[in-house]
Formats: structure tokens, sequence, C-alpha cells
């Protein structure tokens, strides 16, 4: 049933915050603090999300249902409301020094930065769940250490100590921009972290290296999932890409002729246009795979018409199927990648280029090399180098191509003779 004036007034805090369901995917949110805000719940472009459309009483339920509606014909036109948001309320102007007005500025900030659209979601999520209720209609003069610790706790209680990292860098930007604008005088988040608790350390993703490669670049060969699933577990092995950006691959990227892939900068992570070499036996796969997918517009499309792609999983099971669950996943090719490559003398800078890395500092802003030639070479010997170990035949490779120690300490012909 939907709800009624009076179960929103009469609506009170408790120990856990918790909702209260509407009509039309909109719900009220009433958080420990005992704030209300409106919440709107839809599907776009295939995936969950959720706006907040302000607080209450500040916006009634009548007009909560109005924003609904607006949104619900937005979704319906192909808009999505997260990125024209439904105006919460007509009062509220540029010049308006609530807390959500200078988040609203800093998050279009973002939107114009043109960060992904999957890092936009997870802002915006974080925003209208966790800051906004706490936060939100608090002038920006008005707001303490404590408020901020207090969201600062929301995300430690279900410890979400990563994302608890990502909103105190949020906060303090946000706080920053105000100050610039002359809104408030100082950064109450600027100390958040000495309170925090640790995040968790990062650990790699499961990878192999090369003594353990032999055996998994056989069981790989033999194995019998789909075409579509054992060619991307392939192209990310050979190209040590990031498996998303391998599951969203498209024909119009790949040129086979040239042996090239060439990725937007709108797909990148570090939003910087990506073109990395295809070495021969990618090309034959993908030349065969073509025969079957080619009418499609990405090269993996996912299975039914609910899926543009195959799923986030596909690669990993490919892995898991063989008898390598745990000890090898797509992410962690870049790591085999990474260390082979390094271990086997190949140029650093080459190396960093292919796994689109970004140096750091102004190096990182004028370096745009892409070192193309390089990395044909480079990844064309590696992808011979995993031919030869796993046929058993990589000493005369080792002798070849690698240039430096290897991962046994010994000089090239020590290890020719140890192998």
């Amino acid at each position: 049933m939907p709800l009624t004036v009076k179960e929103v007034e009469a609506a009170k805090p408790s120990t856990n915050e918790y909702t209260l369901k509407d009509r039309d995917g909109l719900f009220l949110f009433v958080a420990q603090t005992g704030v209300k805000s409106w919440h709107f719940r839809y599907s776009f472009a295939k995936k969950q999300r959720r706006i907040s459309f302000g607080t209450y009483p500040a916006i009634t339920l009548q007009r909560a249902r109005e924003l609904t509606s607006t949104a619900r014909t937005q979704v319906a036109n192909g808009i999505d409301p997260s990125v024209q948001r439904p105006r919460a309320s007509d009062s509220r102007t540029e010049d308006d020094d609530t807390f959500r007005t200078a988040a609203k500025r800093w998050f279009e900030g973002k939107q114009d930065a043109g960060r992904s659209t999957s890092t936009l979601d997870k802002m915006r999520t974080y925003l209208d769940k966790d800051i906004l209720p706490v936060l939100g209609d608090k002038r920006l003069p008005d707001i303490t250490r404590a408020d901020c610790v207090r969201v600062q706790e929301r995300f430690e209680k279900r410890n979400a100590l990563n994302v608890a990292k990502k909103a105190r860098g949020w906060l303090r930007e946000i706080f920053s921009h105000a100050i610039a604008r002359g809104q408030c005088e100082y950064n109450p988040a600027s100390e958040l972290k000495v309170i925090a608790k640790e995040a968790p350390k990062a650990t790699p993703y499961p990878h192999l290296l090369e003594p353990e490669l032999p055996a998994f670049l056989n069981a790989l060969d033999k194995s019998t999932s789909r075409l579509t699933a054992r060619v991307a577990a392939w192209m990310t092995i050979l190209t040590a890409s990031r498996p998303g950006m391998v599951r969203y691959a498209e024909w119009s990227e790949l040129d086979l002729e040239e042996g090239l892939w060439t990725i937007s900068a709108a797909k990148m992570k570090m939003r910087r246009a990506h073109v990395t070499p295809l070495p021969s036996q990618l090309i034959k796969a993908l030349a065969q795979l073509r025969a079957v997918t080619g009418r499609h517009r990405y090269v993996f499309p996912g299975i039914g018409t609910k899926n543009d792609v195959i799923s986030e999983n596909t690669i990993n099971l490919v892995f898991a199927k063989i008898g390598y669950k745990s000890r090898m996943v797509g992410h962690g090719a870049r790591h085999t990648a990474s260390t082979l490559l390094r271990e086997h003398g190949w140029n650093r800078d080459h190396v960093e280029m292919q796994l689109s890395h970004m140096e750091e500092g102004v190096a990182g802003d004028y370096n745009h090399a892409m070192y193309l030639p390089q990395r044909k070479a480079m990844m064309q010997w590696y992808a011979d180098y995993l031919d030869a170990l796993k046929d058993g035949l990589a000493t005369n490779l080792v002798e070849k191509f690698a240039r430096r120690v290897n991962i046994y300490g010994r000089s090239q012909k020590s290890r020719a003779a140890h192998q």
C-alpha cells in the first residue's frame, strides 16, 4: 500500500536505518539520526540505480510523488534522472549555502570532467545513501567535525572501509570548493583519516608465475568452454588488458589486418585513448570468432537479449573449469604479463604502456608516447614465449630474447642448463 502523510510524519529513527515503500519506485529512507529523505529506485541501461529527491518535510509526500512522475517520464524517454535530475525545489538557487547544493555543484563538475559512468554511479549512490541524509540540509558554515565523523561512522559500521576512504576524499573536495567560493572558512573533513578505521591492505589478484604457466596453458588449450568465452580468456592473457575492456571490445575497434585494437578515452579507466597490439595467435582466434559474432556490435556478446556482453564472471569461469579457481583470474593475467616481461628484460616504459598505466606527476601529463612498434614486438614475443612454455620449447626463446637475469637469479647460460 502507498504511504500516507500520517505514516511519513510518524516514522521515527531506530537503531538501524530503514525504508518505507510508497509506489512507483519511491520510498522514504529513515536514517539513524532521524533525517528522512526521499529516494527513487529505477532501472536504466540495464542497471539498478537510485537518486535522492531531498529530505522531509522540505519535500512533502505529494511533491516527492510529482518528482517521481517526472523521473519516470525521463526514464521512459531514455534520459537518466541521475544525470538530468528533476528539480526538488524551485526555491533553491546557486547561492544556496547548504551542503546539498555544494555537493550538487561538485558532482556536476565530476560529470563535466568526463568521469566514467561506473564511478559517477558510485559517487551518486553513496552521496544519496550516506552523506546527504546527514549533511544535506545543513548550512556549510554550521557543519562541524562531529557531523563529518558521523558520516564516516556510517560506512565503518558496515565495514565499508574502502568506500569510507573514497568518501573522505569527496568530503574534503566539496568543502574545499565551498571555501574557495567563500561559503565557509574551514574544512571540517580535513582530519577524518586520523581517527578512521584502517582499511585492509590490498592483495594482488590471483595470478601465475612462469614455472606454473606450462600446465595452465596446456589445460587452457584443452578447455571445453564455448568459443566466445575461450577467446575472451585468451585475449585477456595475450593483451594484458583489463577484463572489463575485453568484455566490451567492439568489432569496430579491431583492425585485424594491422593487428591493432584501438580503445577510446571514454572507455578507458585513465580517460586516455589506448592502442594495443594484437599478436598473430590472437588475430587467428578473433578471425575465427568473427564468423560467429561478427554481426554483433560487441566481440563477446552476452547470451540472450538481456546482456549486451558476456558477464564479468565469464573469463574467471573459464579458468575455474580447467582447475584454476582462486589460482588465476582475468585481472591476474596483467600481473603475470608484467612480471614475466620485466623478468625477461623488456623495457619498463613499454610494459607500463601496455598495461595502460599512467606515470604520476608531471611525467604522466607530458609523456604521450605510445611505443607502438616496440610493444608490437614485445607482445608478439610474449605470445610466442607462452606457446613455447606450453610446448616445452622455451629454452630457445630465452636464449634469443631474454636480456637479463631470470627469477632464479641465474644467467641465461645457467638457466638453459637448468631447463
